[in-house]
């Protein structure tokens, strides 16, 4: 361009056949660029020597996450933090916004082939770290080794009750019922052997804050075994809670340390422990 002037201005002059309306979308949409770089103002202040571009492809934005943030991403793997209340994944009858069903769209944007597949899963009300896979190969060699593959799978609990012992292991035979609860048997006969160790981190009369490392990832099996010592999880109606301190299931899968499928490098990957867990442990704090 030759003379200072307003981006706008100088679009509506040089643009042929679009209406002042059509050119302020297309500079809202990031169809502009100035020196090869987007701009959206449009009183932006041009100089001259400067090259204007106009892109008529319309540059598509990826759509926000909702209740979920990506730590890591690589050619073969996604890792998140999901938050309590979002699904991992649904049934293909189900509409529901899930974890699964954002991350494919997200990675469809660079290629429509591309998709992602399900590793492991937290459930609905639990918070954390989770990896989904972006290849059929390397789901599998995740799930065919994960026992080797995982180095470390450590929760944050907070528990009703004052936990005596420091530090405990649980061991037993997890099956589910026919109303989908998991419960612990002694007899391995049908059943999922489940070994859980766990930590106190803080404690008072009423509340223990636990850290939770799992030798095996059976279903609901953090959820059953605190039941099992008679602290079930804060808000967990189905396992034998009877508290609601937080508003929320006192479960964060708080960090997740594997060997790379490809490289074989370990890779960390830990979160912050969720302020609302701290909430019982506070001088003045209410229990709802």
């Amino acid at each position: 361009m030759q003379e200072n002037a307003e981006l706008l201005a100088f679009l509506l002059q040089s643009v042929k056949g679009e209406g002042r309306n059509a050119i302020k979308a297309m500079l809202s949409r990031g169809q502009i660029a100035v020196d090869g770089k987007t701009q959206k103002v449009f009183n932006f202040a041009l100089k001259p020597g400067q090259t204007v571009t106009v892109s008529k492809e319309r540059i598509v934005e990826a759509p926000p996450l909702i209740g979920l943030s990506i730590l890591f991403e690589d050619d073969d793997l996604i890792v998140v933090v999901k938050e309590a209340g979002l699904l991992s994944i649904a049934s293909d009858q189900e509409s529901e916004l899930t974890a699964y069903r954002q991350l494919n769209a997200h990675v469809r944007l660079t290629d429509p082939s591309n998709r992602i597949f399900v590793v492991h899963r937290l459930d609905r009300d639990t918070s954390g770290v989770m990896m989904f896979a972006k290849s059929e190969r390397v789901q599998q060699e995740l799930q065919n080794t994960w026992q080797n593959t995982v180095k470390e799978r450590t929760y944050i609990a907070l528990v009703e009750g004052q936990v005596k012992k420091q530090e405990g292991t649980i061991s037993s035979y997890l099956k589910e019922s026919k109303t989908l609860k998991m419960y612990s048997t002694s007899n391995p006969t049908d059943a999922q052997h489940a070994v859980t160790h766990y930590k106190v981190l803080q404690s008072n009369r009423n509340y223990s804050l636990l850290e939770v490392s799992l030798e095996t990832g059976r279903k609901n099996q953090i959820r059953v075994h605190m039941e099992d010592i008679g602290h079930p999880i804060v808000g967990d109606k189905k396992y034998g809670s009877k508290s609601r301190a937080i508003p929320r299931l006192g479960l964060h899968a708080r960090l997740l340390a594997f060997l790379h499928p490809s490289t074989g490098k370990l890779v960390r990957f830990e979160t912050d422990i969720p302020k609302l867990f701290l909430n019982p442990f506070k001088d003045g704090f209410i229990p709802k």
